[in-house]
């Protein structure tokens, strides 16, 4: 934190006032559900974004980036999203919100630095976006209630941004604990703490660096949320709901030959997933690592299988994972098309699955980033101390 102190003050010509830090976040179940109603099982990681922020006496916004030195600015009255700004779209769509809610924002030198790799699903963005509103929420003193701060946060994404986002990432970096999990129900916001017992295992995350995915991810998903949709239509042919959530397996085979099959193994997916989410919360309250696995495995050929958003790479390393013996389950994670997967590990046999892994650069020709993940506490102020 030293470091950020010292960079904000290099760039803006004083000592940040403010400096705010939330985490990164991991899907551990429920992947592609969270658009469909449906539930999640997430936790934060041990990787965190840091925002350093100090009150300007003019409406100017300056903006630093410290671990590129890049630079971009505007001000309070001309908050407008530009494709070249960004990771900057993601401040000012925090900013745009407050003032939407009636919060008298102001002008602001900010410094950001952090650890969360972009783009490969493990919430990069809705850990900038909680950061920063943590920060200016404390600065002006705007005693925002939690449910704002992840108004502010998600809606400057989904909304400012126009990203194909719910806000579950948001919520989970906001309100997460260190060595739990959340369990969430995007219908009703309902959530409960899960405590992560993992005994003498790992959560293991590999990101795959599978090169130019984000595009393709973003299309992909756009088209799925569509392919959604359609399912819905064809179902509520026979009984009504507002959305896959409202379904059961029993509707899907009810359904043959009226849905489509493409449209059969995209229900078939998001209600199984939504199920394997509910009886995973249960699981995990019961200590039943060996059946978590099993479910992770599950939830890959069905991610692979039915919803069609993992690819070569990401089945290469869950299929490598799966056969070592010590590795209870694997499953691709985020929103597929390259990222990351997840793997529970005992310990006793991380060592030989890092050596395992090294066919990976010979195949595919890039290396893979493997590190364990420890769940790690929400939102907090770092600075100043309390």
């Amino acid at each position: 934190m030293d470091g950020l102190i010292a960079r904000h003050k290099k760039e803006h010509g004083s000592n940040p006032q403010v400096i705010a830090s939330a985490p990164g976040i991991l899907n551990l179940m429920g992947e592609h559900t969270d658009y469909n109603e449906g539930c999640v099982i997430q936790t934060t990681i041990n990787r965190r974004v840091f925002v350093a922020v100090s009150a300007r006496k003019d409406n100017s916004l300056r903006f630093i980036l410290a671990d590129s030195d890049e630079k971009k600015r505007t001000t309070v009255p001309n908050l407008k999203y530009k494709r070249e700004d960004r990771w900057a779209n993601y401040l000012k769509g925090v900013l745009f919100e407050l003032v939407n809610m009636g919060f008298p924002v102001k002008g602001l030198d900010v410094t950001i630095s952090g650890n969360i790799i972009p783009g490969i699903g493990l919430g990069a963005s809705a850990a900038l976006e909680v950061a920063f509103a943590a920060a200016v929420n404390r600065l002006f003193g705007f005693n925002l209630e939690e449910s704002q701060l992840i108004q502010a946060a998600s809606y400057a994404e989904a909304t400012f941004i126009g990203r194909n986002t719910e806000i579950t990432d948001q919520f989970v970096s906001t309100i997460g604990k260190k060595d739990k999990a959340v369990f969430l129900d995007l219908r009703s916001l309902d959530f409960e703490y899960l405590p992560l017992d993992l005994k003498e295992h790992n959560i293991v995350i590999i990101n795959s660096n599978v090169p130019g995915t984000e595009a393709v991810r973003e299309a992909e998903l756009l088209e799925r949320k569509e392919q959604c949709a359609e399912c819905v239509e064809y179902l509520n042919r026979k009984k009504p709901g507002r959305s896959l959530r409202d379904y059961s397996m029993d509707d899907i085979s009810g359904g043959l030959g009226l849905l489509p099959e493409q449209i059969r193994r995209i229900c078939t997916h998001v209600i199984g997933e939504t199920q394997r989410s509910l009886e995973a919360c249960s699981v995990i309250k019961s200590g039943k690592l060996d059946v978590f696995g099993r479910m992770l495995n599950r939830s890959h050929e069905s991610l692979r299988d039915n919803y069609e958003v993992s690819c070569p790479e990401l089945d290469w390393l869950v299929k490598r994972s799966q056969e070592m013996d010590g590795i209870l389950g694997s499953r691709m994670t985020g929103g597929g098309f390259g990222g990351c997967t997840v793997s529970l590990i005992e310990s006793r046999v991380l060592d030989n699955y890092k050596e395992r892994l090294q066919e990976y650069e010979h195949i595919f020709g890039f290396e893979p980033e493997i590190f364990i993940c420890e769940p790690s506490e929400g939102v907090k102020i770092v600075f100043p101390e309390k």
